[in-house]
């Protein structure tokens, strides 16, 4: 009985103990328990923040800008333009197109799909079809028609494109409350960045000087659409010549003016300035798309289009898609190392650092995302390669294929061996070959021997055998991601570097060569802090990135990962 006693006064004691050692953690936990909105294990969990998005998204592809171009003028750019992106932005500096062939309309949809034409089936601007036995363009359509003038420039929309954009996502995220618009010269540089659900898309008519879009859009032009066209902006533009900026004896950049290998507005005339557009060449509605005051009168336009779509004035987020062409016939025309290509790219550092004064004000500085890239960059024109004792040469497709048909002519018996070609790759016309009792296999490796004889040919295999054929890292990948089987050819070809499918003067791009593939990509404005990175990133993680950002579904083509260093 002593024994149970004292027992049962121990239990008491330590059970006294223990409730007051607990009671004075208890105590001392209250006291230093963090602020409500905590979660701790003693306090409820705190209410999840809003997500914040920022009011305006706003995307720029300069058409045909290679990377070099951020720095190669930067002693002569201004402080609110180039510059202002790099000091304020985070540049992603190795930025690379991860497919081929690297051509317009494959890139503008690769930035704002995160896709490949493997995928979303933008194989080139053009591509052979074989149901209907011609080349066809990849935003045309028969289905719709011309808003804003009496031409065919308008029969075109985004169905031939077969996935998503992040416009489309967008538009999805917020119920079709965001709106999103399309702006270039080029259609296709307007239509396929907006996407399948676009608000609008708005390109340039050059047979009228008009700026038009077509009824998958809407069935009549906006008021304020048709009142820019009535100040006949490209006369205006041109109504005097087009001379360099500064003193030409400054351009020290570049070449010398007036070379052989650059290409003339009008035969008979030196591609030297002035250029007289308004006068000498006889339509300035056509010709202001070669010069930069095509980029110019872009941006103005797009500016039109914000403030009448009120975009980044609404509750949720809106984007502009802005593609500014003109770069692109300037350097097709004249070349990287023209006077020309330098001054339109002192005129576009202006024309930038004017655009980020304009969004400051209407949007706010601070409170819209934007991006600049390009779709593709350029090779240098075989005739500055050839001056300066580089690699390089012109070879000709139409000539290449002219000569193929002749040969499988003599082999074979057939007509026409090869029916279509386009973005280096050839279409066999396989229903021929089968009626002339031929091997569809037998003629197609006749024919790649037959290419590999050019001394101006790297490379050329069947696609169905891409995988199995040795290549080298990063072409095999960036040429699987550019075939798509029910678009894509029957016999892949590679240029050398340095060679290009063109004439005597201008250059061209489409290859995997670093010269075609090397962008910019640079990120300025809403959530972004300044640097750079120069670890590889591709085209298509621009739009996995924005997604993430935005806090939205990737598009559904999307093969691209979000660049950390910019969703962060």
């Amino acid at each position: 009985m002593y024994l149970r006693i004292m027992n049962c006064k121990f239990l008491s004691c330590v059970l006294t103990a223990t409730t007051l050692l607990v009671t004075q953690s208890l105590n001392a936990q209250k006291a230093t328990s963090p602020k409500p909105g905590f979660a701790t294990a003693w306090s409820k969990p705190a209410a999840p923040k809003n997500v914040t998005r920022p009011k305006l998204v706003v995307g720029i592809v300069v058409d045909q800008m290679r990377w070099d171009y951020l720095y190669r003028y930067s002693n002569r750019y201004t402080d609110g333009g180039f510059k202002r992106l790099l000091k304020d932005g985070f540049s992603c500096e190795n930025t690379l197109i991860n497919y081929t062939p690297t051509i317009t309309a494959c890139g503008h949809t690769c930035v704002y799909t995160g896709s490949v034409p493997a995928v979303h089936g933008i194989v080139g601007n053009d591509w052979y079809n074989r149901e209907l036995n011609r080349d066809i363009y990849c935003a045309e359509d028969s289905t719709v028609n011309t808003v804003g003038s009496t031409s065919a420039a308008g029969k075109m929309s985004p169905r031939n494109m077969q996935v998503t954009t992040i416009g489309d996502e967008l538009r999805l995220a917020t119920n079709f409350q965001s709106k999103v618009v399309g702006v270039a010269i080029k259609d296709r540089g307007a239509i396929l960045p907006a996407g399948h659900s676009a608000t609008a898309a708005y390109w340039y008519d050059g047979s009228t000087g008009n700026w038009i879009t077509s009824s998958y859009y809407m069935n009549q032009l906006p008021d304020w659409a048709t009142d820019f066209n009535s100040m006949k902006w490209p006369a205006r533009y041109l109504s005097q010549p087009w001379t360099p900026m500064y003193p030409i004896d400054t351009y020290t950049l570049s070449t010398a003016d007036n070379k052989p290998y650059e290409g003339p507005f009008k035969p008979g005339i030196a591609p030297a300035f002035p250029h007289d557009l308004g006068g000498t060449t006889g339509n300035p509605f056509k010709s202001i798309s070669s010069t930069p005051f095509g980029n110019t009168m872009t941006l103005e336009f797009a500016k039109k289009a914000l403030e009448a779509y009120q975009l980044g004035k609404g509750s949720v987020t809106d984007m502009l898609a802005i593609s500014l062409s003109s770069t692109d016939y300037v350097g097709h025309q004249f070349g990287p190392n023209s006077i020309e290509i330098e001054d339109t790219y002192l005129r576009l550092d202006k024309d930038l650092a004017e655009f980020f004064k304009y969004l400051d004000a209407k949007v706010g500085k601070g409170q819209y995302l934007f991006f600049i890239t390009a779709d593709h960059g350029v090779a240098h024109v075989p005739g500055f390669m050839q001056e300066n004792k580089l690699p390089g040469g012109s070879w000709s497709e139409g000539k290449a294929v002219n000569d193929l048909n002749k040969l499988a002519k003599e082999q074979f018996g057939l007509d026409k061996a090869i029916q279509g070609a386009s973005n280096y790759q050839l279409y066999l016309n396989h229903d021929a070959i089968a009626k002339a009792g031929k091997s569809s296999i037998e003629v197609r490796d006749f024919l790649i021997n037959a290419l590999l004889k050019d001394p101006a040919v790297a490379n050329a295999f069947p696609l169905q055998e891409l995988m199995t054929t040795t290549l080298p890292e990063p072409m095999r990948t960036m040429m699987a991601n550019g075939f798509n089987r029910k678009r894509s050819g029957d016999i892949q070809f590679a240029l050398q570097p340095g060679f290009i499918d063109g004439g005597k003067t201008g250059t061209t791009h489409g290859l995997w060569y670093p010269y075609d593939a090397h962008i910019p990509l640079v990120w300025m404005g809403w959530g972004i802090t300044p640097g750079k990175s120069n670890r590889t990133v591709g085209m298509t993680d621009i739009s996995p990135t924005i997604a993430a950002k935005l806090h939205i579904q990737m598009p559904n083509g999307n093969v691209g990962r979000v660049i950390e260093e910019v969703a962060r």
